[in-house]
């Protein structure tokens, strides 16, 4: 489907990248009351799912991004929204992102859409909702566009995907966060990770991770090459983000999806735009807003925001599901 133009329209602050991309982290004070259900994997651990429901016949299965959670500001964010619109949300809480550690040595990478089965299953089957929609951010977009180009059979329910600010080119995306200009985010990245991975050396004291590696990881590819391949059976970084890179999965998609990626959104390299992808594919549709940043597209500094990302979400959910 050719591109679709955008709507969102960046205030003057909100056209540096950098400002849309920290603001909803830094300023964004909303809160939100969950329902958490623990659901168990096949492998002997286990997911947090947090709901928040008013009584719909939609649910939105909302999927956070790097070291996110459901409690992350932009998750709320649209969970409230969507509930204020009357529609059902499940905030997923990745393996190790709940508050509590998971089970397992490994926990999730930008490819491991087994847990989001897992979740699906699980919902179908305990619930009767009549749609569900796949929502993620970032990493959860991958997962999310990953998950819908990969698998062959995906139930009726599911009627379709939106995915927001995904690194859809892994191997791109992690050396355009190299850069100088992202140090501050890899930093905090990598901050967290080191420390998750720290702690599970102690408590699996019979693992193979270098430490050294660990802790002297200065990028992604550091990492991964370190942590993520080995763990999950990997070559290294490159064959990890060969593997698990959503956007080769993107001509497979066959429920209506909707990519927006920022095009001023400094964690992703030209390669994260997948154009021709779009143009080939009649239900994948590709909105490259100007600005927007990371997770961003905010529309006010001061005063009520109008939550454009929440709208689009919404527009495109009812679009979906009703025509």
């Amino acid at each position: 489907m050719p591109l679709i133009k955008s709507s969102y329209q960046a205030p003057f602050l909100f056209k540096n990248g950098h400002f849309n991309t920290v603001y909803k982290t830094l300023f964004y004070k909303n809160t939100i009351n969950y329902t958490r259900k623990r659901i168990y994997t096949p492998d002997n651990d286990f997911l947090d799912l947090d709901f928040s429901t008013v009584g719909s016949e939609t649910m939105v299965i909302a999927m956070h991004g790097l070291e996110g959670s459901s409690q992350s500001n932009y998750i709320i964010s649209v969970v409230n929204y969507l509930n204020s619109k009357k529609i059902d949300c499940l905030a997923v809480n990745f393996r190790g992102c709940s508050g509590e550690d998971n089970n397992q040595l490994y926990s999730y990478n930008s490819g491991k859409t087994d847990d989001l089965g897992t979740i699906i299953t699980y919902l179908l089957e305990s619930y009767n909702y009549k749609n569900i929609v796949l929502l993620g951010y970032s990493m959860g977009g991958n997962i999310t566009l990953k998950y819908l180009g990969e698998t062959t059979t995906i139930n009726s329910k599911i009627k379709g995907a939106i995915a927001v600010s995904v690194p859809c080119d892994l191997k791109g995306s992690s050396y355009a966060l190299a850069s100088w200009n992202n140090s501050i985010y890899m930093t905090k990245f990598l901050k967290t990770l080191k420390e998750k991975t720290l702690f599970k050396m102690e408590k699996f004291p019979q693992n193979t991770i270098d430490s050294y590696k660990v802790q002297n990881a200065n990028s992604f590819e550091d990492f991964d090459n370190a942590v993520t391949a080995p763990l999950f059976g990997y070559k290294n970084a490159e064959d990890y983000w060969t593997t698990c890179s959503s956007k080769q999965f993107i001509p497979s998609i066959n429920k209506p999806t909707l990519l927006i990626n920022a095009l001023d959104d400094s964690f992703l390299s030209k390669s994260c735009y997948p154009i021709s992808e779009a143009e080939n594919n009649s239900n994948f549709n590709l909105e490259l807003p100007k600005h927007g940043g990371h997770v961003g597209f905010n529309t006010s500094v001061f005063g009520k925001d109008v939550l454009w990302s929440e709208n689009r979400i919404l527009s495109f959910i009812n679009h979906i599901i009703y025509n």
